[in-house]
């Protein structure tokens, strides 16, 4: 590919609007441009790079025995409805009528589609299991698109489904597909790791997302410093043994405190230690109150707040809700004398509190030497909140740190959470009908890209791993107005592409300085400049990831390519 003409637009200066190296350095090099928040186009060179990690996806997905196929994006609104997931997924989906009033939605995923396509066309047991996949853009409506690509409300994913007869098979199946993705994720040359998470809106029980180590990441990455585990902040269970004092319990009583709602200004106004104080959080799960209790230094965890009662949705009241079910407002909550309408849970730290400190649901107003089990009692003590750096590992070993990380892929367990709803049964050997058992997994190609930079970058540009680089060479007339320098250029262009290397050859009429920048910035693996040796048959290499530069003459240059680029 000729430079002259090749489209990519390169900037000198940072955007104001970019925040992450990844999308400063997509938009420096011209891989993508902005069409709207969180809507990009991808110029030719990002394009490269996307079909090589979309190459690199299929490839291994193949290898692992699934079959591609191609859904559309735009899905009845009756599929989801059927499935449950029309009022659950909530505002991410986008949703629009045609012109015959019909509802629609754009696609952020396909379990709906799938599942009828095979309920309809698979019905004997012979024909699984069966993985099918595809490689398409979803839309999702982001409320806060940033990041660039690695948060946007359109981008291109790779979503697989798989269909077994029994659980079992669904394990094998599951397990196939976590070792491919393995196997795509180090050949993309990722510090990545699989860590066990929520399956949120999909369903499902369990799970892994494939999370690429970064400081940008938008998700927390609980691990042990001494074991394999690891997990999202959102699901990591909590391990501790928690001790009560021995200290006499005195008489609860009402205490004035004006203006302070937080857990530290309480705790300063009463000069309290946090670990007495209880923390009270309404929320409304599937339409009912329910006041959640943690220790002062705790975080309230709303996924396992979710799982705990199987909700479909779990929202933190809002103030019309505090008054209704509470009179009082945030701050001020707590779980004496509570309404019999309003449930009580607690985390296990909270039964260990002696003389604690809450809200006496009156405004401006805290209650002292409150008592569980004494003063209020909690229907259930379980597990409510986050995990913290400094917690024992839930598996035993060491103890917790955390990481932040970028989600690249997710594989979850489905079970018959979409065959049931939509009737996908199939004949079993007994000729009995029987739910099919299934499988999703998704990979964001494009995110996937973002997340590459972020690893493989430096102060000049990007460093692409040479699996996904969009050229292998790159090719350097220094002036492409002497005659020798642009033979040989153009000579060498020719050999190389014929042996069927990808070569960008840069034949612009530019400063030296102008091409040095723009070729550490695109990236290339392996840089050929043709400078003032040219009439002596002699080129320069450069290796973009280390900086090492050698004089090579032409004869040796095929031996040297083949060296580092294959």
């Amino acid at each position: 590919m000729r430079q002259n003409t090749y489209l990519a637009p390169t900037l000198r200066d940072v955007p104001n609007d970019a925040e992450v190296i990844s999308h400063q350095l997509m938009l420096r090099a011209g891989l993508i441009r902005q069409s709207a928040s969180g809507v990009y186009s991808f110029l030719p060179l990002g394009l490269k790079v996307l079909q090589k990690v979309e190459n690199i996806v299929r490839d291994e997905m193949n290898r692992a025995g699934a079959q591609e196929m191609f859904m559309p994006s735009i899905q009845p609104a009756e599929l989801w409805q059927e499935s449950g997931r029309w009022d659950a997924y909530g505002p991410e989906l986008m949703r629009f009528k045609d012109r015959h009033d019909r509802e629609f939605a754009l696609g952020p995923t396909h379990e709906e589609v799938i599942t009828t396509i095979v309920r309809d066309d698979v019905s004997s047991y012979k024909k699984l299991p069966m993985t099918l996949y595809q490689i398409q853009t979803k839309f999702r409506d982001e409320r806060r698109p940033r990041f660039g690509i690695l948060r946007g409300r359109e981008f291109l994913m790779k979503d697989a489904y798989s269909f077994d007869r029994d659980f079992e098979g669904l394990d094998e199946s599951y397990q196939k597909m976590y070792d491919a993705y393995t196997k795509i994720f180090t050949r993309f040359d990722l510090n990545f790791r699989a860590v066990v998470a929520d399956s949120g809106a999909m369903g499902g029980k369990d799970t892994h997302e494939f999370m690429v180590l970064s400081n940008i990441g938008e998700d927390t990455i609980a691990y042990s410093d001494s074991s394999d585990f690891a997990a999202n902040i959102e699901i990591a269970p909590v391990n501790v043994t928690y001790e009560q004092s021995n200290e006499p319990k005195l008489e609860r009583e009402t205490v004035e405190t004006p203006g302070k709602k937080s857990i530290e200004d309480v705790s300063k106004f009463l000069n309290v230690n946090h670990k007495t104080c209880i923390k009270s959080m309404l929320f409304i799960v599937d339409e009912k109150p329910v006041l959640v209790l943690v220790r002062g230094d705790h975080e309230v965890n709303d996924i396992k707040i979710k799982h705990y009662f199987e909700a479909e949705m779990v929202e933190l009241a809002t103030e019309d809700e505090t008054t209704k079910w509470l009179n009082s407002e945030t701050g001020f909550l707590g779980p004496v004398g509570l309404d019999q309408q309003v449930t009580l849970i607690a985390d296990y730290a909270v039964e260990m509190i002696v003389n604690g400190v809450c809200g006496a649901n009156e405004i401006d107003k805290h209650l002292k030497n409150v008592n569980p089990g004494r003063d209020f009692d909690v229907s259930a003590y379980t597990d409510l909140r986050n995990i913290q750096e400094g917690d024992p590992s839930p598996d035993g070993k060491g103890i917790i740190k955390f990481k932040e990380g970028i989600e690249v892929g997710h594989v979850f367990k489905l079970g018959t959470k979409y065959s049931e709803a939509l009737g996908a049964t199939f004949l079993n050997d007994q000729g009995k009908a029987k739910p099919m058992v299934m499988g999703s997994y998704g990979i964001g190609v494009s995110r996937t890209v973002a997340a590459i930079i972020e690893e493989h970058h430096d102060e000049n540009g990007i460093v692409w791993p040479l699996s996904v680089a969009p050229f292998q060479l790159h090719l350097i007339p220094v002036n492409i107005k002497q005659d020798d320098q642009r033979e040989l250029a153009e000579k060498l262009y020719k050999q190389l592409t014929d042996k069927r290397y990808d070569v960008l050859l840069d034949d612009r009429a530019e400063r030296p300085g102008v091409k040095f920048k723009d070729a550490d910035l695109f990236g290339i693996p392996l840089r050929i400049t043709i400078g003032k040796k040219a009439n002596e048959g002699i080129v320069e290499v450069k290796v973009r990831k280390t900086g090492e530069m050698i004089e090579v003459k032409i004869d040796e240059l095929q031996h040297i390519i083949e060296n580092y680029v294959g």
